[in-house]
């Protein structure tokens, strides 16, 4: 099942790679625009209507949050002991780092493949009531206090009510009450798998225009922090708690993910460190691939 997933994912992003080296910037702008507009919400309309929400899916928002508040404030303590005083905007790149990973674009693939459609509710509340509010609430926040200037601190702060993911959770909600013709399910899931493959191009392309590895080596404390010893800690918890198996390795799947590109967004717009962040992107994303055969061996 590793395997498929790691050659699903690796032709997706290598597609994704060249056409970013092939293509003008403005594709993969115009790539992401469309998804965050339109494919996203249609994704969650069509999953969420044949997930199953019962259970203890609200341990999902609860731990996202648990994943935030101890990646930031661990990351603060690090930084607030270390001799070698960095800079404001190099510290909030790496709180950022550490603090949400990329939920939409690789948790969702990597849950549907690993977990099933049945639980595709507990990714998208993950990372609806978690990464989302999250990264543009306390994120921003954050982010005005280590940047030099907000300019477009308000667009960034009503982020999250204009998010159209919000329309695509509502639609696939109030659609799970109807049954559609066989035929036009099996559209539905195969434009739902199609935007899957669409998100992972556009890593892909994203990944090809990152220029600043240097910082890589500086930023792995936060990155590690993200990636390893969160997702461990949200693991254990969760079975103390009493949630096992599928729904179990649901969360436990996206506190792992590396992360996000929003937060390159966040770090331009309040001039925070971008090649920290780039950097931060690039290592995370590459570790994914040897992190993750440890989460489906602990918990899957």
């Amino acid at each position: 099942m590793l395997l498929a997933l790691y050659l699903r994912l690796a032709s997706g992003v290598l597609v994704g790679w060249l056409l970013g080296r092939w293509l003008p910037p403005r594709a993969s702008r115009w790539l992401g625009l469309s998804l965050f507009w339109l494919g996203t919400p249609l994704s969650n309309f069509v999953f969420l209507r044949r997930a199953d929400l019962s259970g203890a899916i609200w341990l999902a928002p609860v731990t996202a949050w648990g994943a935030i508040l101890l990646g930031a404030g661990t990351i603060w303590l690090w930084l607030h002991r270390r001799a070698d005083a960095r800079s404001r905007p190099t510290q909030g790149s790496l709180i950022l780092a550490a603090m949400v990973g990329n939920t939409g674009y690789f948790g969702f693939p990597i849950s549907l493949a690993l977990v099933g459609e049945q639980y595709f509710g507990w990714a998208v509340f993950y990372d609806l009531l978690g990464t989302t509010l999250g990264a543009n609430s306390l994120g921003v926040l954050l982010a005005a206090y280590f940047g030099h200037q907000a300019k477009r601190r308000w667009q960034l702060g009503f982020a999250v009510l204009k998010n159209p993911v919000w329309w695509g959770v509502a639609a696939g909600l109030l659609g799970r009450r109807y049954t559609f013709a066989p035929a036009v399910e099996t559209s539905f899931l195969a434009l739902g798998w199609t935007i899957v493959g669409l998100s992972l191009i556009l890593i892909g392309m994203r990944l090809s225009q990152l220029t600043s590895w240097q910082q890589v080596r500086g930023v792995w404390p936060s990155v590690a922090l993200k990636m390893v010893v969160i997702p461990l800690l949200a693991g254990l918890g969760l079975a103390i708690a009493g949630l096992r198996g599928a729904p179990q390795l649901a969360i436990v799947l996206q506190v792992a993910m590396p992360p996000a590109f929003g937060t390159l967004a966040i770090a331009e717009a309040f001039d925070l460190d971008r090649e920290v962040t780039t950097a931060a992107l690039a290592a995370g994303s590459v570790s994914l691939l040897v992190t993750l055969p440890l989460w489906v061996m602990l918990f899957g």
